[in-house]
C-alpha cells in the first residue's frame, strides 16, 4: 500500500469518507524511451470529461469493473469535522494533492488508482514525479520511463515502497504528465505485489490513453 492508500485509510478513520514513512528515497533514475512492457486491460469508458466521476485536467480510459470516485477534501472536513490543513496534510503528496480513486475491488483487486493534481508551474513532469516518489518515504530500484500518449509528453516510473507501519515491500507505479491547468499524477498501488502485477493492466491502459481534457 502506497503513502496515499495510508493516508486514505487514516482520513476514513478521521473524516468517515475515504476508504481504503519518513526516510530518504533511494531511486535510481534511468530513462527508458517508451511505454511499459505490459499489456492494456480492456476499457470501461473514460474519465475526466465533464460528466464524469471525476473532472480533471486529463481524460484516460479506466479498465473494466473498476470504479471512479471524486475525493472531495471539503465534504471530508464537513463530514468528519477535521480541519482543513489536517485534511490537505492527509491528500498531498509532494506538489500534488488526492483528487480521484478509481477503486479495482469491483474487479476483483484489492488496489487503487489515485489521481492528484497540482498548480501551473509546480514543475516539469519529472520534477513533480520525483518530488512525488520522494514524499512516499522509503524506496528503492526506481525507473524513470518516458513517454508520449495522445499529444501529451510524460514521465513513469516503477519502483518498490518499503512500509514500515506494515513492514512490507511493495512494488508501484506512477506517471505525471503537465498541462495547462497544471500537472497530473497517477499512481497505481496494491496491497501486495502480487496484486500489482495483476492490475498493471489498469496503469497501462490509463497510460496509454491519456489526452488532455
Amino acid at each position: 500500500m502506497g503513502n496515499l492508500g495510508a493516508r486514505a485509510a487514516l482520513l476514513a478513520l478521521v473524516a468517515g469518507l475515504l476508504t481504503g514513512c519518513g526516510a530518504t528515497p533511494r531511486a535510481t533514475d534511468v530513462t527508458v524511451s517508451g511505454h511499459g512492457s505490459g499489456g492494456m486491460a480492456g476499457s470501461a469508458g473514460t474519465i475526466g470529461r465533464a460528466g464524469s466521476a471525476c473532472v480533471l485536467p486529463v481524460t484516460f480510459d479506466i479498465a473494466t469493473g473498476w470504479e471512479a470516485e471524486a475525493v472531495d477534501g471539503l465534504t471530508a472536513v464537513a463530514s468528519g469535522g477535521a480541519d482543513g490543513d489536517t485534511v490537505d496534510s492527509l491528500l498531498r503528496q509532494g506538489p500534488v494533492t488526492l483528487v480521484c480513486e478509481i477503486d479495482a475491488k469491483p474487479a476483483g483487486a484489492v488496489g487503487f488508482l489515485r489521481v492528484s493534481t497540482g498548480k501551473p508551474g509546480s514543475g516539469d513532469a519529472r520534477a513533480v514525479l520525483r518530488a512525488f516518489v520522494a514524499a512516499e518515504g522509503t524506496t528503492s530500484r526506481a525507473v524513470y520511463r518516458t513517454f508520449r500518449a495522445g499529444g501529451l509528453s510524460g514521465v513513469r516510473v516503477d519502483y518498490v515502497h518499503s512500509s514500515e507501519l506494515l513492514g512490507e515491500r511493495t512494488k508501484e507505479s506512477a506517471l505525471a504528465v503537465v498541462t495547462p491547468r497544471g500537472p497530473v499524477v497517477v499512481h497505481l498501488g496494491g496491497l501486495d505485489s502480487a496484486e500489482h502485477d495483476e492490475m498493471l493492466p489498469a496503469f497501462e491502459l490509463a497510460q496509454g490513453t491519456l489526452r488532455t481534457s
